[in-house]
C-alpha cells in the first residue's frame, strides 16, 4: 500500500496553478512588478488578496510534510544529496539562463518610461548581469543581479532544508505535543497567533524583502511552517481535524476578507490608518491565511485523498518545471503582448493561453532529454527507478493519529 498522499499532491498543484494566474494578475495590477500592462488598474485586486495572503504559507507547510515522507525512506546525508540535487540544478539555471530576460524587460520599461537609451541584450546587458555591473537604478533603489526573482521560493527551501537536518529527531517526537496545541479550536487559535504575532512585530521591522540576507520575518513565518509541516506529516489528526472543520474554516476565511477589503477601501492609496487599525487588520489577515489553509487541507483530506491516476501523475511531475519558467514567460510575452495595444480582454486571453503553452513545451522537451531533467527539478529516469524499489524506513515516532 503507498504511503503517498495525493490529496497534498493536488494541493500543492492547485498552489502553484493559482501562482501562476497571480503572477499573470500582477502584470495588470496597480502594485509595483518587473512589467506592467497600460491597462493595468485595481480592478482585479480584491481577486488578488483572495490567495496572496496564505499560498506561500501552504507551499512550505506542504514542502515540510513531503521532507517528512522523503526523510521516511532514506538516511540523513541521502536526504541532504537528494534535496539539494533536485533544488541547486534549477536555481542556477534560473538565476543565469531563465531570470535574464525578466531583468532584462524590467530595465527596458524602466528606461522607456525615462526616454533613456536600451542597452543591447547580447553586447551589453547579459555581461553587466553577469557581473552585477548594470548599476540600474531609480527612486526605489538598485537591480541587483544575478538574481533568482520568482525563485527565491526554492532558494529558501534550500536554505530550510538544510537547517532542518539537525532538528530531524526532535520533530519526529513533537506530535503528542502538538495534538493538546492543536485539539478543537486550537486548531484555528494556536497557529493564527503564531502568524499574528510575526506579523504585528517582525513585518514593520524588515519587511518582504525576499533576500536571504535579511528577510527576517519571511524566514521566521515560513521556516516555522516549514517545520510544523514536517512534524504533522504523520499526524493523522491533524488532518481529519483540518477535514472537520473545513466549512467554518471557509466561511471565517470569507469573513475576513471581506473585512480586509473594507479596510482597504477605507483607506486607499498612501493614506494611512491608524495604528491601532493597522494592528487588528493584521490579525484579520492572518486569521483569512490560516483559515484558508485549514479549509483547502480539510476539503482536499475529504475529496481527494483517493484520487489518483495519469492526469495527477502528470501535473504532479509538471508542476515544478512550470514554476520554474512561467514568470519569464509572462513578462516577455507580457511586454510584447501590451505594444499591440489589444483589448485587456484578449490581451489576458493571449497572455494566460502563452503562458501554459510555453510551459507545456518547456516541460515536454526537458522530460524527454536526459541531460536536462535535473536542470528543470525532473529526477533522473535511474533515481526514479531506484526510489520506486526503495522499502520504506521505519518512523520511531507515534503518528498521533
Amino acid at each position: 500500500m503507498t504511503e503517498r498522499r495525493y490529496d497534498l499532491d493536488w494541493l500543492r498543484i492547485g498552489a502553484f496553478g493559482l501562482l501562476i494566474f497571480y503572477h499573470v494578475g500582477m502584470f495588470y495590477v496597480t502594485w509595483d512588478w518587473h512589467v506592467k500592462s497600460s491597462h493595468a488598474s485595481a480592478l482585479i485586486e480584491p481577486i488578488m488578496q483572495l490567495s496572496s495572503p496564505w499560498r506561500l504559507v501552504l507551499l512550505f507547510l506542504i514542502s515540510g510534510v513531503a521532507t517528512r515522507f522523503m526523510a521516511n525512506k532514506i538516511s540523513t546525508w541521502q536526504l541532504t544529496k537528494a534535496r539539494m540535487g533536485r533544488l541547486w540544478p534549477p536555481l542556477l539555471l534560473a538565476m543565469f539562463v531563465i531570470v535574464p530576460p525578466q531583468s532584462y524587460y524590467e530595465v527596458v520599461e524602466a528606461l522607456s518610461a525615462m526616454h533613456a537609451p536600451q542597452s543591447p541584450w547580447l553586447d551589453d546587458f547579459y555581461v553587466k548581469y553577469v557581473t552585477s555591473s548594470g548599476h540600474w537604478c531609480d527612486a526605489d533603489g538598485c537591480l541587483m543581479t544575478p538574481t533568482y526573482n520568482h525563485m527565491w521560493f526554492v532558494a529558501y527551501l534550500i536554505l530550510y532544508s538544510l537547517a532542518l537536518l539537525p532538528l530531524i529527531p526532535l520533530l519526529r517526537r513533537l506530535p503528542a505535543a502538538l495534538a493538546a496545541l492543536i485539539r478543537g479550536p486550537g486548531l484555528i487559535i494556536a497557529p493564527w497567533l503564531f502568524l499574528y504575532a510575526a506579523r504585528v512585530f517582525l513585518m514593520p521591522l524588515f519587511g518582504e524583502t525576499h533576500d536571504f540576507r535579511n528577510d527576517w520575518y519571511l524566514h521566521v513565518t515560513y521556516f516555522v511552517t516549514f517545520l510544523f509541516g514536517f512534524a504533522i506529516a504523520k499526524h493523522a489528526t491533524f488532518f481529519e481535524t483540518c477535514m472537520r472543520w473545513r466549512w467554518a474554516a471557509l466561511a471565517i476565511m470569507g469573513a475576513a476578507w471581506a473585512a480586509l477589503m473594507t479596510y482597504y477601501a477605507a483607506w486607499p492609496g498612501d493614506s494611512i490608518p491608524p495604528e491601532w487599525q493597522r494592528i487588528i487588520f493584521r490579525g484579520v489577515r492572518e486569521m483569512q491565511a490560516w483559515t484558508a489553509i485549514v479549509a483547502a487541507i480539510g476539503f482536499a483530506h475529504r475529496h481527494l485523498r483517493g484520487h489518483d491516476g495519469p492526469v495527477r501523475r502528470m501535473l504532479t511531475a509538471a508542476v515544478f518545471p512550470f514554476y520554474l519558467i512561467h514568470q519569464t514567460i509572462i513578462v516577455v510575452a507580457g511586454h510584447y503582448l501590451n505594444e499591440l495595444h489589444l483589448p485587456v480582454t484578449l490581451e489576458a486571453s493571449l497572455l494566460i493561453l502563452i503562458t501554459f503553452a510555453g510551459c507545456w513545451l518547456f516541460y515536454d522537451l526537458g522530460r524527454r532529454i536526459p541531460f536536462l531533467r535535473i536542470w528543470i527539478g525532473l529526477p533522473s529516469r535511474a533515481k526514479t527507478a531506484r526510489a520506486a524499489m526503495a522499502p520504506p524506513r521505519p518512523d520511531p515516532a507515534p503518528s498521533g493519529g
